[in-house]
């Protein structure tokens, strides 16, 4: 078994030394950025190597006792705070660390050349953490899982075949027009609340709010009018309760999957535990959204009836908060960064001037649209992790993790950290274009919010046109402020959200 080696740098004569990215105690011996091989456990001296690798049971950890750690964890509820308290570790034990809760274990890192090596070990067929509760519910409803909760060739077989439906080019431009359409009829909706309820000075029209409501229901909208074909009328003055019922339901999920995650979800079906039920209710109303396989044009292909309901269900359930949360975050910030705002607004209304109507030549010409996306996912991403079981073993800051390991690509950090981002925390989508000309081998490995490679979002690029398309008209038609430009404070359920939603003030152009 062979596999390059990556190790992290170390001052000039600084064998034992501390770190200079980190600040820890390095690996001893390791001087300078090596490849090297692991062949039957031993570490092959490559270039500038000097000695071998550390032991798997050396990697810095959280506490060897996974009930121990879990008990802490509920205690001061470090499972809403989960992307801060890895910052912290971190922070405090350098950029990789193992740690156990209840039955899962992993090894988490944090730089882009760790990451690239690992999804250099992803394999043909990448695996992924697998969300038991949801594997545990289909498999007692008698569902048929999506390729959300699949592996190996049968999980190849349907992503190749959803490829051709929603990701390739062709299905990017027929759906384009579905989403712009959705778009342009948000706009309306609040032009036509601002009229209603807008105040300001001198006649202007004003209006403050909380606009996650309305993106929820814009989220839920753009997905059923892609998925299914059809218009289901969140934006009138009265949307349906059964709508609002599913928005409750994605988020009653949400909600209720970190803390199943560490627990054997069998065991708490048998005990009749109130959060597995919960869970499960859940599931069987988001569910219910999907009986009419045969309604959806978006998947067609060689796909079977059951197949296509439970990937639909997958899709609708991960295309509401996912892309919804999101946009708060652009929102405020492009808010209570107005000279930023304004650059955007000004390439898009030049973009939009140019390309005549066609929401593709629109978004191709306005790429701070993109980076201002890239940007909120960096600094706000929806998943805080991306995982992979290597399929052989690597080693990462010279330490060997054994194949099959739970390996977490920690994303909320690293999209923080001075050591991968100059000026972390300031807002600006025009670092992501500037990039762009970077050859770095590790350089893609920093913008990570919807996965790599073949197991990436499926639903990436409805989520990125879908975001992109919304904020184009809504610059292209309202000026956006914060009444308050304070940081957000967020939190974790399944997604990173804010712990309030923040409020928006438009003004009309």
């Amino acid at each position: 078994m062979s596999t390059r080696v990556t190790a992290g740098i170390k001052a000039k004569g600084s064998c034992g030394s501390r770190n200079v990215f980190f600040g820890v105690a390095p690996q001893k011996g390791l001087c300078v950025t090596a490849a090297g091989t692991v062949v039957h456990g031993k570490l092959e001296r490559g270039k500038g190597v000097v000695k071998g690798m550390r032991s798997f049971k050396e990697i810095p950890h959280t506490g060897r006792n996974g009930w121990l750690n879990l008990l802490k964890f509920w205690r001061e509820n470090r499972f809403q705070q989960l992307h801060k308290h890895m910052e912290r570790t971190f922070n405090m034990l350098g950029p990789i660390y193992r740690e156990k809760l209840g039955t899962l274990s992993s090894v988490n890192i944090m730089l882009p050349s760790d990451v690239s090596e690992l999804f250099k070990s992803e394999g043909l067929h990448p695996r992924r953490m697998t969300l038991q509760p949801w594997a545990t519910h289909r498999e007692i409803r008698n569902h048929s899982k999506g390729i959300f909760l699949k592996n190996g060739e049968e999980w190849r077989a349907d992503r190749l075949q959803l490829n051709k439906e929603v990701m390739m080019s062709a299905a990017v431009k027929r759906f384009l027009p579905l989403l712009d359409e959705v778009a342009k009829d948000f706009c309306r909706m609040l032009q036509t609340r601002m009229e209603k309820e807008g105040r300001g000075e001198e006649g202007k029209c004003v209006l403050t709010i909380d606009p996650s409501p309305d993106l929820f229901r814009f989220a839920l909208e753009a997905s059923c009018h892609v998925l299914y074909g059809e218009r289901i009328g969140l934006f009138s003055s009265s949307p349906s309760l059964e709508s609002q019922k599913f928005i409750w339901a994605v988020e009653r999920m949400l909600t209720t999957t970190p803390p199943l995650l560490y627990l054997p979800p069998r065991l708490l079906l048998r005990m009749g535990a109130p959060l597995w039920t919960q869970h499960a209710t859940a599931w069987d109303h988001i569910f219910s959204h999907g009986e009419d396989p045969e309604g959806v044009p978006a998947l067609k292909g060689q796909l079977s009836l059951d197949l296509i309901k439970a990937n639909i269900t997958e899709l609708m359930a991960g295309g509401v908060d996912t892309t919804a949360v999101p946009l708060q975050f652009a929102l405020f910030e492009l808010g209570r960064n107005p000279e930023v705002q304004e650059s955007v607004r000004q390439q898009v209304r030049a973009s939009w001037a140019q390309a005549g109507g066609d929401p593709q030549k629109a978004l191709q010409g306005a790429p701070l649209l993109k980076g201002t996306i890239k940007e909120v996912l960096r600094l706000y991403p929806v998943g805080i992790t991306v995982q992979r079981y290597p399929v052989r073993d690597i080693v990462l800051q010279n330490y060997h993790i054994p194949a099959g390991t739970l390996v977490q690509a920690c994303i909320y950090p690293m999209g923080r950290s001075e050591k991968v981002f100059e000026d972390p925390l300031h807002f600006d989508p025009s670092r992501w274009s500037r990039e762009e000309g970077q050859r770095a081998e590790a350089a893609g490995f920093r913008s990570l919010a919807f996965g790599f490679g073949a197991r990436q979002c499926v639903g990436r690029r409805i989520a990125e046109n879908e975001m992109q398309l919304l904020l184009m008209h809504i610059l292209l038609s309202f000026h956006l402020s914060v009444p308050s430009s304070e940081d957000l404070n967020t939190t974790v359920t399944f997604i990173l959200q804010p712990e309030t939603p923040p409020r928006i003030t438009f003004s009309k152009l």
